[in-house]
């Protein structure tokens, strides 16, 4: 099994010294984080990018994923991955997602990363009914899955406890409603767990849509918090047997941003504790 580790628990870090830190801790592919510090695409010059494409290739690494979901460099004061939302009552402010979006499957096609995932909806306004919701994220979500198609670029939603879809029904009645090729899933095992849907039981249901898998832990009272794994209580073996007895040959990316104080040991960890499972 191919792990990645996510570049968003490097906030404090370069992209340039991320990049480096990670080869050495053994991952052969980064998730890019698509926001400050990193690769923010709004802000990101031709020389920007040719020089993280240039310290890939000398590391070697591959781009398991392009992280267009945190978006810190709006600073939205309510919460600065969740905000700008899809949903969001006004227009232009989810104009700025809708166009992030859009930059960052650019992005991914220019690196050569096959997907980016996004968040799915957002936390649902108060006086908007879900109905009225889902039907803003589709008109939102639209113009970018045309984005996606010209520049051959999945764009994955990821479910999240809290967010307007946060469990795999919500994900394939609101994917039924988008005939595209390029619309996938982002499935991370932590915020099944959360929601109280067992990992195992939809990894062969939903292996048409996955094409990227987040992998933490989380502690017994399903508190949505990423921990290394091995520090909560998801039983991890039958997960990874599940997902390689499914056909899946991608990454599964390890997602530990809480850890910005020191993420080259909780990486380190991760990948020691999941490799000791065998896969």
């Amino acid at each position: 099994m191919k792990f990645a580790y996510s570049t968003n628990a490097y906030r404090n870090f370069t992209i340039e010294q991320t990049v480096l830190k990670v080869s050495r801790l053994g991952y052969h592919a980064i998730e890019l984080l698509a926001d400050v510090p990193h690769a923010w695409p709004a802000g990101l010059l031709p020389v920007q990018i040719d020089n993280i494409r240039d310290v890939l290739e000398r590391c070697r690494l591959a781009i398991s994923n392009v992280n267009a979901f945190m978006m810190n460099a709006v600073a939205d004061p309510r919460q600065p991955y969740w905000h700008p939302s899809w949903i969001e009552p006004s227009a232009d402010y989810r104009a700025i997602r809708r166009e992030h979006t859009k930059r960052c499957l650019r992005l991914a096609a220019q690196l050569g990363a096959k997907n980016i995932q996004t968040n799915p909806g957002g936390p649902i306004p108060d006086g908007m009914t879900r109905q009225a919701a889902y039907d803003v994220f589709y008109e939102e979500i639209m113009p970018c899955i045309e984005v996606a198609e010209e520049v051959g670029v999945d764009l994955l939603i990821e479910p999240e406890p809290q967010l307007l879809i946060e469990k795999f029904e919500q994900y394939l009645e609101f994917a039924d409603r988008i005939d595209s090729p390029r619309l996938g899933l982002n499935f991370d095992i932590g915020h099944a767990f959360c929601v109280g849907q067992n990992p195992v039981d939809w990894i062969e249901p939903l292996k048409e849509h996955t094409r990227h898998y987040h992998i933490e832990d989380i502690n017994e009272q399903r508190v949505h918090h990423h921990l290394v794994p091995g520090e909560g209580v998801i039983d991890f073996p039958p997960i990874l047997n599940a997902i390689e007895k499914s056909g899946y040959k991608g990454w599964v990316t390890v997602e530990l941003y809480p850890y910005v104080d020191d993420p080259d040991s909780a990486g380190r960890e991760a990948l020691r504790v999941l490799k000791g499972f065998g896969n």
